[in-house]
């Protein structure tokens, strides 16, 4: 049984990653830290969690802790990750994996040197509804992939997540946010490199960061990718994958709470359509860093993926500023 802390215990380790653990067979939770000391010991009292710390140095150092979970602000991933790695704990690292690619980069070559494991949670590769997708391009169901889309949209004005729209905290808003949720997926299913990238966004009042963003991803095998991103409008997401011979398509395929329905097609006629559950994916997630620590193998979703979705994203942000193609 692998023992976590958490470090930065705030509304999405509440959200997703607490009930993930509950469901979670090879591992738990046995501490976490915040800012705060004193809130820190109201969320371990709230959680049942035995150790609250104040620091994720301290967090790192506890004997009570077998690997780290990074789930602070964007800002802070580079220094939580590489403190983990100074003290030989394996890091499970929330995405954007960094504020950009130096950032990350430095979190791989570091955890590499130490050779200590270090992972991203790109946790839509644990989802049943994209590995659907997967499976049907990899057995050439639509044949050759042509195009691809994830649309990705949520209401974040509302979100109790502030430092998302300070840029000393935040990568970006939903195009870092949502987008490398996006990003990572369409990369996962259709099994190629994005070789390069042509992005707008919109502005407005509310915030610094991005409102909405979409960009254009050109494949090294010749598909093309829409990531489509907002955080103005009501939750949706939506996935398309449309090739020579056949489409597979699902509306809200990337949400954990609502089983999406996930379809084939053939010009007009479903070929195959099936009900399926995302519920598991964040307990899977742990499971399988859990299952790499104790068997001494590779993370499914090593440090180095997460380094290519934080190239993707620099290519996206490069593009929004000069309106041209950038090189990934």
């Amino acid at each position: 049984m692998v023992r976590f802390g958490i470090v930065g215990f705030g509304l999405h380790a509440v959200k997703r990653l607490m009930p993930g653990f509950a469901q979670a067979k090879r591992c738990r939770v046995t501490a976490l830290s915040r800012r705060d000391l004193q809130r820190a010991k109201e969320s371990a009292r709230q959680f049942e969690i035995e150790h609250a710390f104040a620091s994720t140095a301290e967090l790192c150092a506890s004997p009570e802790v077998d690997a780290v979970f990074v789930s602070s602000p964007d800002g802070l991933h580079r220094d939580d990750v590489l403190e983990a790695v100074h003290h030989g704990k394996p890091v499970l690292c929330e995405k954007p994996m960094a504020m950009n690619p130096q950032q990350a980069r430095e979190m791989v070559e570091a955890a590499r040197a130490a050779k200590v494991l270090l992972g991203v949670a790109h946790v839509m590769r644990f989802e049943e509804s994209v590995n659907f997708f997967r499976a049907h391009v990899a057995a050439g169901s639509i044949g050759r992939p042509v195009t691809a889309r994830a649309d990705f949209f949520a209401p974040m004005l509302s979100s109790a997540r502030k430092w998302i729209n300070d840029a000393r905290m935040a990568a970006g808003g939903p195009l870092a946010d949502l987008g490398v949720h996006c990003i990572d997926a369409l990369r996962f299913i259709v099994g190629q490199e994005v070789q390069s990238v042509l992005a707008t966004a919109h502005y407005d009042s509310h915030w610094v960061a991005e409102a909405s963003a979409t960009a254009l991803l050109q494949f090294e095998n010749g598909t093309l990718g829409t990531v489509c991103v907002s955080a103005r409008t009501p939750y949706q997401t939506y996935l398309e994958v449309a090739g020579e011979t056949g489409v597979l398509s699902s509306v809200n395929a990337l949400n954990v709470e609502h089983p999406p329905t996930v379809e084939l097609r053939r010009g007009f006629d479903v070929i195959e359509s099936r009900e399926v559950s995302n519920a598991r994916a964040y307990a899977a997630q742990v499971d399988a860093f859990a299952a790499a620590i104790e068997e001494g193998r590779a993370f499914d979703i090593p440090g180095e993926e997460g380094l290519r979705n934080q190239l993707v994203l620099d290519a996206a942000f490069r593009s929004v500023k000069s309106g041209r193609v950038e090189r990934v």
